[in-house]
């Protein structure tokens, strides 16, 4: 009864010996199955996200949110997924019918293929392997794809626009968090995601807090939310690059936007928060799936609470962030780390990860009085007086033209 999951998967593997099936086949019928429990699960959820965004943004908006459907508006979602079913399906004309449709297929396929290598507990791992980590960077540029393929195929001019702002943002905001994610990597000497869990004597969020930071800052704009809303931006290209879906189709990408924002709250909770680590997990780990979630709604309550409460800025601003703020301070991290790893070697435990600390403070102070002078130099611009022409009067006879000046500059 500890870890009653693998005992049921102890259990369906020695009846399907018994019945005499082939131990290939075995293997194919027992990951067919946690295939087909992961995603029923993960989808599942993703309709309880539904309800749950729409309340929590309610209560930040004095709102009351969802309630006549069910007790406390918990059947909204179903209501919601039943009229997506029925509703209509259209497709533009001139639409590339074939790309316009695998479109949102791929979008939520791509963050479901993450979930095959986020360790659940212990002994609960879809695919452990040994590159996990570049795993889930390659399997997350999918979803860009899938996004640049529905603005494309859809022969829309708005569309194409939020295809385009694809490009210029989310493929920028993957550098820094492909930095941020080789931070763990190198704590751990792993890229197995289990491994990274598994070497979390104290969570990494505390031996290296920039580096998480920066990877939940990249992850929200991996995803679209506020306030790096752009590639949808209603108020300004209608929806962006999704604008022709409708139904079902819209829906998954509704889902694949929701469940993406939760993988990211489990993604951060594995790599920084030691994902299914917790008390008694070691005689109980079915432990493991409540710590892991519970770590992850709080994340992905900590992207929601940013997304309701910030602006939508500015593209230019956005990528200015990125390239100019962001990506350097990633860069820098990343070499300080290293070399700061390499200098305690011998050191560990306790006193590794106050240096660690302490190292990230350093990092964070400095980059602080770089920021104040920098906005000091830029106010100092913004606020000088223009250069004021002088008029030169002893040059100038009455009823003669122009006088002449001289600058005060």
């Amino acid at each position: 009864m500890s870890d009653p999951i693998t005992s049921i998967g102890n259990w369906i593997e020695n009846l399907l010996v018994s019945l005499g099936t082939s131990p290939g086949l075995t293997v194919l019928i027992l990951t067919a199955l946690g295939v087909l429990v992961v995603i029923s699960f993960v989808l599942v959820l993703d309709i309880l996200l539904v309800w749950v965004e729409r309340k929590i943004v309610a209560r930040f908006q004095d709102r009351l949110g969802p309630n006549r459907v069910g007790p406390f508006g918990l059947i909204q979602p179903i209501a919601d997924v039943i009229k997506l079913i029925i509703k209509e399906d259209t497709i533009p004309a001139g639409a590339d019918k074939v790309v316009f449709n695998l479109a949102p297929v791929i979008a939520l396929v791509a963050v479901l293929l993450i979930w095959a290598v986020v360790p659940f507990t212990p002994t609960l791992v879809g695919a452990d392997i040994s590159v996990g980590v570049l795993y889930i960077v390659a399997v997350g540029g999918i979803g860009t794809v899938a996004i640049i393929m529905a603005g494309w195929a859809s022969n829309n001019k708005f569309a194409l626009l939020g295809a385009f702002r694809t490009v210029a943002q989310i493929v920028s905001y993957e550098i820094p968090l492909v930095i941020a994610l080789l931070v763990p990597v190198l704590l751990a000497r792993t890229m197995s995601v289990q491994g990274i869990v598994a070497n979390q004597e104290i969570w990494y969020i505390v031996t290296a807090p920039v580096a998480a930071a920066i990877l939940l800052i990249s992850g929200i704009a991996e995803i679209g939310r506020t306030p790096f809303d752009l590639l949808e931006a209603e108020s300004e290209i209608v929806a962006g690059f999704h604008i022709e879906y409708s139904g079902m189709k819209f829906g998954l990408f509704y889902a694949g936007e929701l469940l993406h924002a939760l993988t990211i709250g489990a993604l951060f909770s594995t790599l920084f928060l030691g994902g299914w680590r917790g008390p008694f997990v070691d005689q109980f780990p079915i432990l493991g799936i409540f710590y892991l979630f519970i770590k992850a709604f709080f994340v992905y309550f900590l992207i929601m609470w940013i997304r309701y409460t910030l602006p939508r800025i500015r593209i230019d601003h956005m990528l200015n962030f990125n390239w100019k703020f962001l990506t350097p301070l990633a860069i820098v991290v990343l070499m300080i780390t290293a070399i700061t790893d390499k200098l305690l070697e011998n050191v560990s435990g306790f006193g590794y990860t106050v240096i660690m600390l302490g190292v990230n403070i350093l990092i964070v102070w400095i980059t602080l009085i770089i920021l104040r002078s920098y906005s000091s130099r830029e106010r100092e611009k913004v606020g000088e007086p223009r250069p004021v022409a002088n008029v030169d009067v002893s040059n100038t006879a009455p009823g003669e033209g122009t006088p002449s000046t001289s600058s005060t500059g």
